[in-house]
């Protein structure tokens, strides 16, 4: 536990420094983080024997920086589509064609990449206050319902919520984890309400992105769990003592990020 604390802290400390910063740093640590755990997914599912076409993906991800600072979001979709027309392309011309080293293949894109670029894709909100207020939720939603998750389990956890995916997560850390996200969701919007005086949007907005981040964050740590257990690994990784890979790190923040990238779409 107090290893886990210690670098939950530092972990903390670095990812608020990113985002005070922005711009082009917060860019680089964003892809290095996405690369890293688009490596561990990667990585398991050859390690398990299946065939996974790596180098459409790599150069998209590291594509999205130049592309996404430079001509702001438009360039999604098309990254996109281009991507998966070439993965799909790629495994249809070279040896015997399997649709499922198609399906492997688009799977750390899909999982990884996509949420990635748009995770990158919120420092392009109109004004800097709404990119920190965007990114502060991103990460504060599904780690605010991680923690109440993993505390309320532990202590009170009696009924298990998909033993066959999480042997340990439980309905009561289930519960706790969504009012612990609509709790981070409101406070990321009154922090951000005291600090600056242009207009927000409405605080019944961040009780929602808290309620329905807490839900696409806990699908993020069930399928991050499903991928591994297929692959029959406990971890994605080690380099975070207590913690595991990056992608064990990150898992549920990657489906917030795609739900704060279509609220942004949305509003401005």
């Amino acid at each position: 536990m107090k290893t886990r604390t210690i670098t939950g802290v530092v972990l903390a400390a670095a990812l608020i420094a990113a985002i005070a910063i922005g711009g082009w740093f917060f860019s680089v640590v964003c892809i290095i983080a996405i690369g890293v755990a688009l490596h561990e997914m990667i990585h398991i599912l050859k390690e398990n024997g299946h065939q996974v076409v790596r180098w459409p993906v790599w150069l998209a991800t590291v594509l999205a920086i130049p592309c996404f600072l430079i001509y702001e979001n438009e360039l999604l979709v098309p990254i996109v589509a281009i991507t998966t027309m070439v993965i799909v392309g790629y495994v249809l011309f070279h040896g015997e064609p399997k649709i499922e080293d198609i399906l492997y293949s688009l799977l750390p894109f899909y999982a990884v990449s996509l949420p990635g670029m748009c995770l990158l894709a919120q420092i392009n909100a109109p004004a800097r206050y709404l990119q920190v207020m965007l990114l502060f939720t991103t990460f504060a939603v599904p780690l605010a319902g991680d923690t109440l998750a993993y505390f309320i389990g532990c202590a009170f956890g009696k009924h298990k919520l998909i033993p066959a995916v999480s042997p340990k997560k439980t309905v009561e850390g289930a519960a706790a984890g969504l009012f612990g996200s609509m709790l981070g969701a409101v406070a990321v919007y009154a922090i951000t309400a005291a600090c600056v005086e242009a207009a927000l949007p409405p605080v019944w907005h961040y009780v929602l992105l808290g309620l329905f981040g807490g839900i696409a964050g806990q699908m993020g740590d069930l399928f991050a769990s499903l991928v591994k257990r297929h692959c029959g690994v406990k971890d994605y990784g080690n380099i975070f003592p207590g913690h595991g890979g990056m992608m064990d790190r990150i898992d549920s923040v990657l489906f917030m990020a795609v739900l704060v990238y279509i609220y942004q779409s949305i509003m401005w």
